[in-house]
């Protein structure tokens, strides 16, 4: 890939994409993770106004530290950026204790209540959004985004513009080694973040980047017939993901009304 091309590419549709919409910048949140280590440094080249905001949820340690590192980096390296910590934990406890007695004894609070910790920073970066006239910077991936659908609807995939989503995870990751990014956030293992128990990416989806990446490449043209072994089990994780997510990649169902029956 020609890493350098690639990155002076993304940085000029950011700009031109923010100045055509006549907004300042940039908002976006810092995970800890290298995907919105890679983004907001991306929007930090714009040289717009860049707001980094660092949201906990009963966040662990090392990841609320490894995101307060690469805002403060950023922040000596770009005169444009600034950053916040808006703990959160409060309002999601709050909203867990008013729901919990709805959700006695169903299986899916925990999926629930962990899309709704995306949901409460999504509503949080639009709120400081609209207050300084920023265009909220959706971090996700090409896998993420188009392959296994591994966002939340209406949380982290609720955003303006997604400046790496054609860009599968080992491309974003030598973006990472070009762009100077403090070491652990280049090194960081992927995780959502949005669960109380550390559960990374690898854990809760059942296969690494590289190996969906390679399903993802040629899905559609091969039928899990034509794979083995690993690979099998790979297409097969890919091909339930990519399926049950399908909701999340096209645009909201409308019930068309026949012209005639508008018609008195």
């Amino acid at each position: 890939m020609q890493t350098q091309k690639v990155i002076d590419h993304i940085v000029n549709w950011l700009k031109d994409y923010a100045e055509k919409a006549n907004v300042k910048g940039y908002v976006l949140g810092v995970s800890g993770g290298v995907d919105s280590g890679v983004v907001s440094t991306l929007c930090a080249m714009t040289g717009l106004d860049v707001l980094l905001l660092e949201m906990p949820i009963r966040q662990k340690e090392d990841q609320s530290s490894r995101a307060r590192d690469h805002i403060e980096d950023l922040k000596k390296r770009f005169p444009n950026v600034k950053g916040e910590t808006v703990n959160l934990t409060p309002v999601f406890e709050s909203f867990e204790t008013t729901v919990q007695d709805h959700a006695e004894g169903k299986q899916s609070n925990n999926l629930a209540l962990a899309n709704t910790r995306s949901r409460f920073r999504m509503v949080t970066l639009y709120y400081f959004g609209q207050l300084h006239s920023l265009l909220v910077c959706g971090t996700g991936n090409k896998v993420e985004d188009f392959g296994i659908g591994f966002y939340t609807k209406y949380g982290d995939g609720g955003v303006d513009v997604s400046p790496i989503a054609d860009l599968y995870k080992t491309e974003v990751y030598k973006l990472a080694g070009a762009l100077d990014l403090i070491e652990s956030i280049k090194n960081a293992i992927p995780t959502d973040g949005l669960w109380d128990a550390e559960r990374t990416d690898e854990d809760q989806i059942g296969a690494t980047y590289p190996e969906l990446e390679k399903i993802q490449k040629e899905y559609g043209t091969k039928a899990v017939e034509d794979y083995e072994g690993r690979d099998k089990e790979v297409f097969m994780i890919f091909d339930r993901m990519h399926k049950a997510s399908k909701h999340k990649m096209v645009p909201i169902p409308i019930c068309d009304i026949p012209e005639e029956w508008r018609q008195n």
